[in-house]
């Protein structure tokens, strides 16, 4: 058989690490010093699927906030879609997000509910241009300020993917603004991702063409080959030359920066058969673009939506090793008429119907909340039962993120996160975790204080009543974020923060940990009060 191999598969999976590893001395100095590197690509992966506007925090809570999870404990709460896989959860209670917004500069800056929220969501940094008035409209600060530093996928994606990028999804393909984006590749520098399935599709099946026969190197690489298996002869050959310790030492790094950049192209699971299995054909794809909402729609007679398309194709991509870092990236503000709903989430969420942090309950406010969070936890569910389908589950760590804890408050602290997966042994699971306190009573919120049971009350929102009280449940995101990035071999460089040829853990990660810092927009000295990441959630 030619040893010649498929051009589209060698540059993926090579990225240029043929050329360069040579000359790179820190893989080199690394082998010499016998260090291990970091998990071989492919074997560990985060999956992050991020919605907006928060939930009802007291149904999506179970009762227990410390200590194993048993299906029961979900059975009564927004997560029952998950209670057959219990064991392989991790929920991490008592943490909180970065820059909240308050009517009184309390905690964050004063430019918006959602805009700084976001910005600072995944980097942990203010936005610019500062406001230090939580009710000016004025266009800069309100809906065009950026944050200051790149986001967790990127920072990840810089280390661990072929192309340093992530694979963010655009879920639905809907637009992006300052208000609502999440994902920045540098500071102040959006990142728009794959808005269409088609793109998405094409670039994921890169390895295969549906009804096209597999070329004999193609096929190697979806049998489980790695490039390094592809070209081993040609390395053999070179190591039988005789050279000095120092080139024999840059063929090793060659081969050992192979192993992980390149790693396994793709899995057995990753053709054209269990692309079909997952909804993920050309017909099936093309059928989307003809519906009026693609996220909550039916998708002819798939039993498939828009969203499950999605999801199956951040599956897809795990299968084929596309890329360790994935987001599936939901719209903020929609209509999801295939839920039988009529009003936008953001206005539900504000209990009112509008942008208005004020004003009288709508008709069944609280119970039509309720119809958005079981669809999303629905979403989250098929993504799980799929990665474990294909024996994906283990090896990566799929996180639900919410934007804020209760859309009415727009408060921080509580914040629900779902995990499911291990990260190959890294994560505990079947539990709950409290990472603030330990205690197993933590507070579920008081998201029904208003609208309760069809009452027409009179909102305000700007008093964060139907919040979490803000003294407890304050753990920093940033410390989860360290978690993760360790789990899956980003390293640091002396300082502690994630740097490109570092190899030292992370222990750091943004440019500050306590949302008070963030009043000023970065006029604090920058400042990580609590560095590394949550012991309490390892296995």
């Amino acid at each position: 058989m030619s040893k010649r191999v498929n051009r589209r598969i060698f540059l993926r999976g090579l990225g240029g690490a043929v050329v360069a590893a040579p000359f790179l001395s820190s893989v080199a100095e690394r082998l010499a010093r016998g260090a291990s590197g970091p998990p071989e690509p492919g074997q560990r992966r985060l999956i992050a699927m991020f919605t907006h506007s928060g939930c009802i925090t007291t149904r999506f809570f179970p009762t227990k906030s410390h200590g194993p999870l048993v299906a029961a404990d979900l059975e009564p709460t927004t997560l029952a879609p998950l209670a057959p896989y219990v064991d392989r959860l991790l929920l991490p209670r008592g943490i909180r997000a970065m820059n909240e917004w308050t009517p009184y500069l309390e905690r964050g800056q004063g430019n918006d509910p959602h805009t700084q929220v976001c910005g600072s969501y995944f980097t942990c940094q203010p936005v610019t241009p500062n406001s230090d008035d939580p009710f000016s409209f004025a266009a800069a600060a309100k809906y065009n300020a950026r944050p200051v530093g790149p986001s967790l996928d990127h920072v990840i994606a810089q280390q661990l993917s072929s192309n340093g990028e992530p694979l963010v999804l655009r879920v639905g393909g809907y637009g992006e603004t300052p208000q609502s984006a999440v994902s920045y590749s540098a500071p102040e520098t959006y990142y728009p991702g794959i808005a269409t399935l088609t793109e998405a599709f094409s670039r994921i099946a890169g390895v295969f063409q549906p009804g096209v026969p597999t070329a004999p190197d193609s096929y190697q690489a979806v049998r489980g080959k790695s490039i390094l298996d592809l070209v081993r002869d040609d390395l053999e050959t070179l190591e039988r030359f005789d050279m000095s310790q120092s080139d024999r030492l840059k063929l090793a790094a060659w081969k050992e920066l192979l192993n992980q950049t390149g790693g396994v192209v793709a899995s057995a699971q990753c053709n054209p058969e269990v692309a079909a299995s997952l909804g993920l054909t050309q017909a099936t794809i093309d059928m989307v673009s003809s519906l009026g909402d693609r996220l909550s729609s039916e998708i002819g007679d798939t039993g498939l939506d828009g969203a499950d398309l999605h999801s199956n194709l951040a599956v897809l991509a795990a299968a084929c090793n596309h890329n360790p870092v994935t987001l599936l990236k939901y719209p903020s503000n929609i209509v999801l008429r295939g839920l039988g709903l009529k009003s936008e989430n953001i206005g539900l969420s504000h209990r009112v119907g509008s942008a208005s942090m004020s004003g009288t309950c709508i008709q069944d406010a609280l119970e039509q909340l309720l119809t958005i969070d079981r669809f999303y936890a629905r979403k989250f569910a098929h993504l799980v039962e799929k990665l474990d389908e294909l024996g994906l589950l283990d090896d990566t760590a799929a996180v639900w993120f919410q934007e804020m804890s209760d859309g009415a408050a727009h408060n921080l602290n509580n914040l629900p996160i779902v995990q499911a997966g291990s990260a190959g042994g890294f994560f505990k699971t079947g539990w709950a975790v409290n990472v603030e306190d330990g205690r197993d009573d933590l507070s579920a919120g008081n998201s029904e204080h208003w609208c309760k049971d069809g009452a027409l009350d009179e909102v305000m929102g700007h008093t964060q009543a139907s919040g979490t009280d803000p003294s407890v449940a304050n753990a920093p995101i940033n410390k989860y974020y360290v978690s993760l990035m360790n789990a899956l071999g980003v390293k640091a460089g002396d300082d502690g923060f994630p740097q490109v040829g570092g190899t030292a853990e992370v222990t750091k990660f943004g440019m500050y940990d306590k949302t008070e810092d963030f009043i000023g927009g970065g006029t604090n000295p920058p400042l990580i009060r609590s560095p590394g990441g949550f012991d309490a959630l390892k296995a």
